[in-house]
């Protein structure tokens, strides 16, 4: 099985890292190599042009891609439920997390186009032609879009376009070319597509389960502690946990008190009062650790 990830970029080291974390360790072996193998003999990683990857992935020469939503929408369908899915749609598998930015619709501040609507009749210029075109049609403008490859912010304001569709993360380049964003086109980050027809292969399967595990495991650790039998209830109630705390029997404590381990995953946003309130109802011997991967 092949995967197709970005090659270089803001995109290319969040990736490999993400592999890495999943088990799939890249077997580096030459600067500006095109492919590589995995730890598992069964998957090869190819570097390709992220604007490219959707292609190879149609096209039967990976199995599965990674790149941004904004990528894969522009060079053709994208579908959620593989039933939906025809021969050349990608099915959008997995979001895994990171790379996030707005398509957004955005015109000179002051100007004559403030609304949608105002664009009836007028040029939009941008580097995601279909996923404008296909914009418009959802909200029924008719414009004319001009395809450029670069510097589109500049576009407006030597009057070769109206308006313009852009990626923006911050917002800040728009606001230094004093160009007001009108609507939001397109949610994008960085997921995991695949083939139709490999969706459902055990490889695949097995792919998707190891990315998700790293994410379920981001922004959770693991508690362990030790408390009185009596007050299990108590420490319950702190820690509901994930699905509900694993409880195991213990020696009794120096007193010969009954003594149980709990151990529960917690959001890391929690972990600073839960602590507290653990100590509260009798917990002690409270550890704190990362989670590498977990599996729901």
């Amino acid at each position: 099985m092949r995967i197709a990830v970005p090659n270089k970029g803001r995109l290319h080291e969040p990736t490999l890292s993400l592999l890495e974390r999943a088990g799939l360790h890249v077997e580096e072996t030459a600067d500006r190599q095109l492919y590589a193998e995995t730890v598992d003999p069964d998957v090869t990683v190819l570097y390709v042009r992220a604007a490219d990857i959707p292609e190879y992935v149609r096209d039967g020469a990976a199995d599965l891609g990674v790149t941004g939503l904004d990528q894969a929408a522009e060079s053709g369908g994208v579908v959620s439920d593989p039933a939906d899915a025809s021969d050349d749609d990608l099915v959008d598998v997995l979001d895994l997390g990171y790379g996030s930015c707005r398509l957004v619709l955005a015109a000179p501040e002051g100007g004559d186009v403030e609304t949608v609507e105002d664009l009836t009749g007028k040029t939009i210029a941008t580097e995601f032609p279909t996923v404008t075109r296909s914009y418009l049609e959802r909200v029924g403008v008719d414009a004319d879009v001009v395809t450029v490859t670069g510097a589109t912010e500049l576009t407006p304001h030597v009057e070769m376009a109206d308006a313009i569709v852009d990626i923006t993360s911050t917002g800040t380049t728009l606001k230094v070319n004093r160009l007001a964003v009108i609507d939001d086109v397109l949610d994008s980050s960085v997921r995991l597509f695949a083939r139709p027809d490999v969706v459902d292969d055990p490889k695949v399967e097995q792919v998707v389960t190891a990315f998700g595990s790293v994410l379920a495991a981001d922004g959770r650790r693991y508690l362990m502690m030790n408390a009185p039998t009596d007050r299990l209830e108590e420490v319950k109630d702190v820690i509901p946990g994930l699905g509900g705390p694993t409880v195991m029997d213990v020696e009794a404590d120096a007193e010969g008190n009954g003594m149980v381990a709990v151990h529960a995953v917690v959001e890391e946003r929690d972990v600073f009062a839960t602590i507290s309130e653990l100590k509260a109802v009798g917990a002690s011997g409270i550890l704190v650790t990362e989670i590498e991967r977990l599996v729901e």
